[in-house]
């Protein structure tokens, strides 16, 4: 491997990964997918940083806010992994007048879909904040935040399909840049819009969401730029402007799995987050910060774990199966690899961590106690995020949506209660549910690609 290769992959020179070598391909695809996600990773914890400067009650509303408006981020998710399969094989195919067919009615079934959700967020901000156990002192602040950020779900929805259709064709340059633009710029505007520069005061809490709704539409604004100046093989031409509905609905189709297993999820992750607010906003606030920090490397080893699918879908589109196979294990080893690397951060330094974040003794114990204990099962959680990206990649999206149904709501959601109320251990039970069932998930995951399903999905 040679520096070439790697200037490359951030440059954005693309290439044929239906014959590039395996070890070549993972890298090329890796980096920049690693680098899309550190910066999206370092965006959710600079963003709980400075909002944690307003106080308990501003982080507990930012937890309850995210923990909604992962409904949208699942529907992004659906779809994103149904432009990562389908133009993926495309691709593989070199049918690229088709790829572009296949952006065009993506932009279509997300802008419609993130506009409903966008009314109907503004509409029923409060009685959602209400209904997820949000005290007086959150409501007051978080409604108008909480508006805000779903008036904005439209940037929210757009990157993640774009950015699915981008790594689909092998282009996850453009996947990366658009988030560092669009993070980049949050970062920048945040502490301007909450605390205000100069002799202008700033907005509070409001101003997050303002900062970070304004950063992902100028990176929404760059990936239309790149699908339709007709400059690189996914592009939108006039001939794809056109409503096809087959297309649609194969999107629906595979979008639905996607969907199904990010909203299985966001289900639990509601329940979990519902069951900390019983225990008060400093139990919400640890909760919300140990989160945070532990997406600051989960979001890197899902962006490897990225590649498995590009690769996954490319390769089984030029009919090379045993190569797309070959691909998982390789991006899975890497991964565990990776993660099995900032396990030991996470439990020398998590108290060290957490208080980075917060000076609030309480707050700063429940955060690092999660960031231990959840890390404790980041190996298997390697695992389990490439076969996950490997069904997605292949066009089986519902297998993982199962899997998700049975681990998550049938294990982790009753493990969690019963740990954290019979049995008393409180927020500590929510933790080790969390580790337990994403290691159970992973195993689980293998059983099913080792039964090879998904090497016949047909997109």
């Amino acid at each position: 491997m040679n520096f070439q290769l790697i200037k490359d992959a951030i440059l954005g020179k693309e290439q044929d990964f239906t014959v590039l070598s395996l070890k070549t391909a993972i890298l090329v695809l890796a980096i920049p997918m690693i680098l899309e996600m550190m910066m999206e990773s370092a965006f959710a914890v600079v963003d709980i940083f400075f909002v944690a400067k307003l106080g308990e009650s501003a982080i507990a509303s930012v937890g309850l806010t995210e923990s909604v408006i992962v409904l949208v981020y699942a529907v992004g998710f659906g779809i994103s992994m149904a432009a990562t399969a389908l133009i993926s094989r495309r691709f593989g195919e070199k049918d690229y007048e088709k790829a572009g067919d296949v952006a065009f009615q993506l932009l279509l079934v997300g802008g419609a879909i993130s506009i409903l959700l966008g009314a109907l967020g503004w509409f029923f901000a409060e009685e959602v904040l209400s209904l997820m156990g949000a005290e007086q002192d959150v409501l007051e602040i978080g409604v108008s935040y909480a508006r805000i950020i779903f008036l904005g779900n439209s940037a929210i929805m757009l990157l993640f399909l774009i950015n699915g259709a981008f790594r689909g064709a092998g282009q996850a340059h453009h996947a990366m840049r658009s988030l560092w633009i669009a993070n980049g710029f949050n970062i920048v505007l945040d502490p301007i819009f909450i605390f205000g520069l100069g002799s202008w005061d700033g907005l509070g809490l409001d101003g997050a969401a303002i900062a970070t709704t304004l950063g992902r539409g100028l990176g929404v604004l760059y990936q239309l730029y790149h699908l339709f100046n007709g400059k690189h093989k996914l592009r939108i031409l006039a001939q794809n402007i056109k409503i096809r509905w087959k297309t649609v609905r194969k999107i629906v189709d595979i979008a639905a799995g996607g969907m199904g297993q990010f909203l299985i999820d966001s289900v639990s992750w509601l329940a979990l987050t519902r069951m900390n607010a019983e225990f008060g906003s400093a139990a919400l606030a640890g909760y919300t910060i140990a989160m945070r920090v532990l997406i600051f490397t989960i979001l890197p080893a899902w962006g490897l774990s990225g590649a498995a699918a590009t690769l996954v879908g490319q390769n089984l589109g030029a009919n090379e199966i045993a190569r797309a196979e070959k691909a998982v294990w390789l991006t899975t080893r890497y991964n565990v690899i990776f993660m099995a690397s900032v396990t030991g951060i996470y439990i020398l330094f998590s108290n060290q961590l957490a208080g980075v974040f917060t000076d609030i003794d309480e707050v700063q114990g429940i955060a690092s106690q999660g960031l231990w204990v959840i890390a404790l099962g980041y190996v298997f959680f390697a695992i389990g995020m490439v076969l996950t990206q490997a069904f997605n990649g292949a066009g089986d999206t519902k297998t993982p949506a199962w899997i998700n149904i049975g681990v998550l709501w049938f294990v982790e959601v009753p493990l969690a209660w019963i740990l954290a109320f019979p049995v008393g251990l409180e927020v500590l039970g929510i933790f080790i549910a969390i580790a337990f069932a994403h290691s159970f998930h992973a195993l689980v995951s293998l059983y099913f690609f080792k039964r090879g399903k998904w090497k016949r999905v047909a997109v």
